[in-house]
């Protein structure tokens, strides 16, 4: 039983990155179509966490306007449309309120704050991923270096927490939200990303070592927050796993609680190095 649940667990994360990686790395309109549905399921995933803590979100319109905000980004940072295109946005969500005076409820404005909560949470952090693709480092081309860079040290830094904290771990990081992490643990993850961001330094001349090292240092930090993040919303809706969709892993949003915060820190840095060391 242990080995088929290893093999289980070993054949979800090989098609798992399979998928991440081939979206990546094969053209932008594989890549447009693979996040985008990675995006739409980890909200749809969020909005179960919600529901399981006793909230009521507008799931179905919450992922149409989710979908369209993800899309509308996808397209300003190919340079297709102009940011104005922003306000569709804007109308889509007054139209939340109208929506929801038709509902038979009590709770109207806790049902939009969380229908909006799940967008914020989700969707725009996601949405983020698409500027770090065309970043304006590039010329505003797509590139995979700084997407592909962003997950490996994110894998690299949750394999080495998992690692370190499983044979050293005895300080605790964070008890009452996730008691499984430790400081040995989170400590050993950084000493590998670092180690990572070296070795990325050495194929990827985008960056210096410097500023790959801020790289690695940025989404260890915020990766390791947004974990505890998803951890503590999970523990309010007394849930293990945001979802059921990879075998032994849990729910997507199980897999991207990292880059939901990571994702935007590494967008802002991308554009201060772009704004003051490139231009």
């Amino acid at each position: 039983m242990l080995k088929e649940n290893l093999l289980k667990r070993a054949l979800s994360a090989l098609v798992f990155v399979v998928v991440i990686l081939g979206g990546i790395l094969i053209n932008e309109y594989l890549y447009v179509v693979i996040f985008t549905l990675i995006t739409i399921i980890a909200l749809a995933e969020s909005y179960h966490l919600f529901e399981k803590s006793g909230n009521r979100p507008q799931k179905y319109y919450g992922i149409f306007v989710g979908l369209t905000i993800y899309l509308l980004t996808f397209f300003v940072a190919r340079g297709d449309i102009p940011p104005s295109s922003y306000f569709i946005a804007i109308f889509l969500i007054l139209f939340l309120f109208i929506f929801e005076i038709y509902q038979d409820r009590e709770d109207h404005f806790i049902s939009i704050a969380f229908t909006v909560f799940g967008i914020v949470y989700v969707v725009i952090p996601m949405s983020t991923l698409n500027f770090i693709a065309f970043s304006g480092i590039n010329n505003g081309l797509f590139t995979y270096e700084y997407l592909l860079a962003l997950f490996i040290i994110l894998w690299v830094n949750d394999s080495g927490a998992y690692l370190i904290g499983s044979v050293f771990g005895k300080t605790k990081l964070f008890e009452r939200i996730s008691p499984n992490k430790s400081w040995e643990g989170t400590i050993g993850g950084a000493v590998f990303a670092f180690i990572a961001a070296y070795v990325i330094s050495l194929f990827f001349t985008g960056l210096s070592l410097f500023q790959w090292f801020i790289f690695a240092g940025i989404t260890v930090l915020f990766g390791t927050y947004g974990d505890l993040v998803e951890s503590w919303l999970k523990r309010r809706a007394g849930i293990k796993d945001s979802g059921t969709i990879m075998p032994g892993h849990g729910g997507l949003l199980d897999r991207f609680d990292s880059t939901l915060f990571a994702a935007p820190m590494i967008f802002l840095f991308l554009k201060i190095i772009e704004y003051f060391f490139i231009s």
